[in-house]
């Protein structure tokens, strides 16, 4: 049996104070995972509440339900994309909501699970699957794309500076045998960039890994998708935070919140995304990268 970490949720006192939870509140958590936010969200709406929880990952989702075991109707899992969150909502019956939670990227649980290939650090399967119903894996990307396609997924999803050298590089090699698993993907990239290249801190193979599993999962385009209509969905004064964990996706949540502000429909509490703490980088190294956003909806 493999020995996981737990997953710590990422900025959750932030959450908590800019996401203003409260007594009888109808919060949607987008990417529920195993409960790590719900916990605090739950104890501020109360048994009069509701959470709705959402995740891709059934395997996470099981976790979570058995964790909220106890909370009766008031804790809602439904495993489904978020990009369909208008569909949730309106098939439970629910037209506002009081606040809307993103934290987008991988969990600690998923991470550190080698079966489901998302951490270059460990063995794994070449999968990166975020729903493992879905038919689509890293190893069926990296295995029969164009070299042109791998290069324009590592260069658009994982903005890789050696992006054409390494599509190169898998192709060539997958001549000779598939490539299978994250340890084949990780050598691969260390054959392809210059050496000169990989003495930064950020492994090698970090950016390639991130592309590979934005393009298997769809993830930018659900982001935007997602946010133009949950945000459609919030009551007058409720909030929306969004935790991302790199550019792109970070990117794409500060132009769809600049849009709705033009638009007259959100307003700012404050314009640059917050940060971690230097504690909490220190307790969970994993959250440095994360960036808090949040909007509020004013009519």
């Amino acid at each position: 049996m493999v020995s996981m970490a737990p997953h710590i949720p990422v900025m959750m006192s932030e959450v908590l104070e800019y996401l203003n939870p409260k007594e009888g509140d109808c919060i949607v958590d987008c990417t529920a995972g195993v409960g790590g936010h719900a916990a605090g969200i739950v104890e501020k709406i109360g048994s009069h509440g509701r959470y709705i929880g959402i995740d891709r990952d059934n395997d996470s989702l099981k976790l979570a339900k058995a964790n909220f075991s106890g909370t009766g109707n008031a804790c809602a899992f439904v495993h489904d994309d978020f990009r369909h969150i208008d569909t949730i909502l309106k098939e439970l019956g629910i037209d506002q909501v009081n606040g809307i939670l993103f934290d987008l990227g991988v969990s600690s649980y998923q991470l550190d699970d080698p079966a489901r290939g998302f951490s270059l650090k460990t063995e794994g399967p070449l999968d990166m699957r975020m729903d493992r119903e879905s038919f689509i894996s890293a190893y069926d990307l990296v295995n029969s794309l164009s070299e042109k396609e791998i290069a324009a997924i590592l260069k658009n999803f994982g903005e890789e500076r050696w992006s054409n050298r390494i599509a190169s590089l898998l192709v060539r090699e997958r001549q000779r045998h598939p490539i299978m698993s994250t340890k084949d993907l990780c050598e691969m990239v260390l054959r392809a960039v210059p050496r000169g290249a990989q003495r930064y801190r950020l492994h090698p193979a970090t950016r390639t890994f991130q592309a590979f599993r934005i393009a298997v999962n769809r993830e930018l385009e659900a982001i935007d998708v997602a946010l133009e209509k949950g945000i459609r969905h919030l009551a007058n004064g409720a909030r929306i935070c969004v935790i991302s964990f790199h550019s792109l996706e970070d990117r794409i949540v500060k132009n769809k919140f600049r849009n709705f502000v033009q638009e007259g429909l959100l307003k700012l509490p404050f314009k640059k995304p917050l940060k971690p703490g230097s504690q909490e980088i220190h307790d969970n190294p994993r959250s440095r990268s994360a960036l808090l956003r949040v909007a509020e909806r004013i009519r």
